[in-house]
């Protein structure tokens, strides 16, 4: 009989059920009160009933789990210190969509040495994000593998749905599920329609092919997520952040009975693949918050210890501690900055007088 299956696997290997990791590495009690008010308060600066701004900073990717929870110690203090005026939430983001080919991430390749450990990526992943909430510091990440939330969703704060995923049924399907608000960003090439189309697709119920805690193949049937908005991240006409922009994009949203409250990404696109032009994106959008604008509820920032970034060298002890070797980053000095720019312009819009809810 001819051969017709498995003609390209070569391997086959056996991954820890989600229970077993989750039972190596429990929520606590601490961790859980963190993460449930953290998506409160980021549901009530959806529907500027908090008046603050959402600002989800941090590495483009995390590759060294020493070097992120380094940052985290650092970025704390700046979420406390800022706390009337901003939600600082850490980006923590494991798994990385590619264009063509190259390192997918730390759950993937936790040794950056094409080993793909994946079990245990999987279980350092949940280690850090558990290490952050015990630390104060609530988590933001990318869903890119619709069965990676059964390993460390309890504990996301909030998600991303990106440029390249905004478009497919799969992702939809597994926001409709998911627990915590997420963002649906515009497509690569700039057209907000895949992402409103995400948006609404995610609010209703579904039903598909999943897994459940024992790592048994089920049907899931979700009741739909409610709780999402847009993020402008540019595209291939260029950037997409200025008032103009934000204007349209929540005209657009409106006139679909959608959140007309935006994000802006200042990274990838909006910064021209410049990471130091992400200052200058949230000066633009500080100037915005603080004119009067009702539109804008969050930003993104790419932010790590060491600005730029940096290939993977063949020899792993030659990294720089501290900087991305994915998309480049600024520093954690330029990131303070940017904060303490963005509190100003929130208490110039009067913001809060309304304070948090």
């Amino acid at each position: 009989m001819y051969k017709t299956q498995d003609l390209h696997v070569v391997e086959n290997r056996p991954l820890l059920a989600p229970n077993q990791i989750l039972e190596r590495l429990p929520l606590t009690e601490t961790a859980a009160a963190l993460v449930a008010q953290t998506r409160d308060h980021i549901r009530n600066i959806m529907h500027n009933e908090d008046r603050r701004l959402l600002v989800i900073v941090g590495p483009c990717s995390v590759h060294d789990v020493k070097a992120a929870y380094e940052y985290a110690k650092q970025l704390v203090k700046l979420r406390e210190r800022f706390a009337d005026q901003i939600e600082v939430v850490m980006r923590v983001y494991f798994e990385k969509p590619r264009t063509s080919i190259g390192w997918k991430g730390l759950i993937n390749d936790p040794h950056l040495d094409g080993s793909y450990d994946i079990n245990e990526g999987l279980q350092l992943a949940r280690k850090l994000l558990l290490d952050l909430a015990e630390l104060g510091l609530p988590a933001a990440t990318e869903l890119l593998d619709p069965i990676t939330p059964q390993y460390i969703a309890d504990v996301i704060a909030w998600t991303a749905i990106g440029a390249r995923t905004t478009e497919s049924q799969t992702h939809r399907e597994m926001a409709s599920g998911l627990s915590m608000p997420i963002g649906f960003k515009n497509n690569t090439n700039g057209n907000l329609q895949a992402a409103t189309n995400a948006m609404l697709a995610a609010s209703q119920p579904h039903h598909f092919l999943g897994i459940n805690t024992s790592g048994h193949a089920s049907i899931v049937s979700t009741t739909g997520n409610a709780d999402g908005h847009l993020v402008l991240r540019g595209g291939k006409q260029g950037p997409n952040y200025e008032a103009a922009h934000v204007e349209s994009a929540a005209k657009v949203l409106a006139a679909e009975n959608l959140n007309p409250r935006i994000m802006v990404d200042c990274s990838h696109a909006n910064a021209n693949k410049d990471h130091s032009r992400q200052v200058a994106v949230a000066e633009n959008i500080a100037e915005q918050i603080a004119g009067g604008s009702q539109h804008l509820m969050g930003i993104m920032i790419e932010s790590h210890l060491v600005a730029g970034k940096q290939p993977i060298p063949k020899q792993l002890g030659d990294l720089v501690y501290g900087q991305s070797i994915t998309d480049a980053c600024v520093d954690i000095d330029t990131t303070a900055t940017m904060l303490e720019k963005l509190s100003a312009a929130v208490k110039q819009s009067g913001a809060t007088k309304v304070g948090r809810l």
